[in-house]
């Protein structure tokens, strides 16, 4: 008999099941008969290519890697524009908004998230406000920024400041309200996040608030925003703005798992174990035609062992291969198949109004959250010798736990080198490496391309006491 797959969700989660189920359906003897559900118009969409298009660089189509039709042309009952309402673990089946119900052997879930919005922003009605999640938001924000002179950000991770940057490279005079101390908290410590901040009020002249406040107000004209207060009482600021974009946080959408009887964990996430099924409320179980796995999904930290989100597409994406794996072992009844998920590090890379900045492992915050002991070290280097073209410096800092001197996390700045460095220094983490191993551990040269001693060398001495020999 035909085995029926239900995806509820066409983000990069749920597209990226069906991706590699589809590249497999022919392993499956009896047939796999393939439904998607999302509530958006479009097929597969990198939302990550969305803040470049709004500066400029491309149009907003271009980041549909894949129209709805795609997916049709393989046989994939691709529903669009529309949402699950219910959906039942005892009878297995979903319920659409038009009232159709669908049977299910296998379910897949991957609601993905939604923005955190401050009650004074929830409660307006006025047009020229915006979260920025998908390409409709980007779609709105773009033809918002036509005619407007000052736009207001809040929120100080990835997706605020590369909106902020899109609206000052489009000429709008911009402010970036975030929390202290400094920005990109979840990634950078204060000292490295301060180099983003100094950048982008150098390079592109971004204002920056940083203070323990809220938007307590929005004003308008003519039903669009035309400023926003901030504060209360006699410390209230008022700031002209034009556009807005609400970017604070994103919140895991649980509320279908948990209404169907899931349970979410002290993350706010699904809880689900190593191999993505989803764990019922109040019990001990989990249910193997069941998973979840995306931004609504909680992971276990890999080096605080504690329960969190890992809200990035290179969490999505090993998450989707295990899900597809473990479907199509249950299926075939091959153990061999089966697979699970380590515990998350969340690699993080972004290009930033041209810096770039990335992170893996625990910042300083984190590891003392837990009780972690740390020994750090910052380095600031170029990547090549400094007589070639395009030696660009690099700020590389390094963070070892103190008794063990293993690896823990690790974060840098730069214009040049940072995606292969987290990639590499990920697989350090991985396989338990220490200050003295990776000092010394052999690395390639040629001055064109590297330094004979590289910065990783330098921030990995300081952390441990040693001089760097320059």
């Amino acid at each position: 008999m035909v085995k029926k797959v239900v995806i509820i969700g066409g983000g990069i989660a749920g597209i990226y099941v069906l991706r590699n189920l589809l590249a497999r359906r022919d392993a499956v003897a009896e047939g796999l008969d393939l439904t998607l559900i999302k509530r958006e118009r479009s097929g597969w969409v990198s939302t990550c290519g969305l803040p470049f298009a709004l500066r400029g660089w491309y149009e907003i189509k271009r980041t549909e890697i894949n129209e709805p039709k795609f997916f049709l042309d393989q046989g994939v009952d691709f529903r669009t524009e529309t949402e699950v309402t219910r959906v039942s673990l005892d009878d297995k089946t979903i319920t659409l908004v038009t009232g159709e119900e669908l049977k299910y052997n296998y379910l897949v879930i991957a609601t993905g998230r939604s923005p955190s919005v401050p009650d004074a922003v929830a409660e307006t009605e006025l047009d020229g406000i915006y979260t920025f999640n998908n390409e409709i938001d980007a779609e709105r924000i773009e033809a918002a920024m036509e005619g407007a002179k000052n736009a207001f950000v809040r929120g100080r991770g990835i997706i605020g400041l590369q909106a902020a940057v899109a609206f000052a490279t489009r000429g709008l005079k911009t402010t970036v309200l975030g929390g202290p101390p400094s920005l990109l908290p979840s990634s950078l410590d204060p000292d490295m996040g301060d180099m983003v901040k100094k950048w982008l009020e150098e390079q592109h002249g971004i204002r920056f608030i940083l203070e323990r406040t809220e938007i307590t107000a929005v004003k308008g004209e003519g039903g669009r925003v035309k400023s926003v207060v901030i504060g209360e009482g006699a410390s209230a600021k008022e700031l002209p703005a034009d556009v807005v974009v609400i970017a604070k946080g994103m919140k895991p959408n649980t509320k279908l798992a948990a209404d169907a009887g899931i349970e979410t964990g002290e993350s706010g996430g699904i809880v689900t174990d190593s191999a993505m099924h989803v764990k019922m409320k109040g019990g001990r179980s989990y249910l193997h035609d069941v998973f979840s796995l995306g931004d609504c999904t909680e992971v276990i930290d890999a080096i605080t062992h504690r329960p969190r989100l890992s809200q990035l597409a290179s969490t999505v994406v090993v998450q989707a291969k295990v899900v597809a794996d473990n479907i199509l072992s249950d299926i075939n009844a091959q153990p061999s198949l089966y697979s699970i998920c380590e515990p998350c590090l969340s690699p993080t890379v972004a290009e930033i109004g041209g810096l770039l900045v990335g992170s893996v492992g625990v910042t300083s915050e984190m590891a003392a959250r837990v009780g972690i002991k740390t020994l750090s070290g910052v380095a600031t280097k170029l990547v090549k010798a400094r007589y070639f073209p395009g030696a660009k410096p690099l700020t590389l800092k390094l963070l070892f736990e103190a008794y063990t001197h293993k690896l823990i996390g690790a974060q840098m700045v730069g214009e040049s080198t940072v995606a292969e460095r987290v990639n590499e220094l990920e697989l350090a983490i991985r396989a338990g490496m220490t200050a003295e191993e990776m000092r010394n551990t052999e690395r390639c040269y040629d001055p064109s391309l590297s330094l004979l001693i590289d910065v990783t060398i330098d921030a990995t001495e300081k952390a441990i006491g040693i001089t760097p020999v320059y």
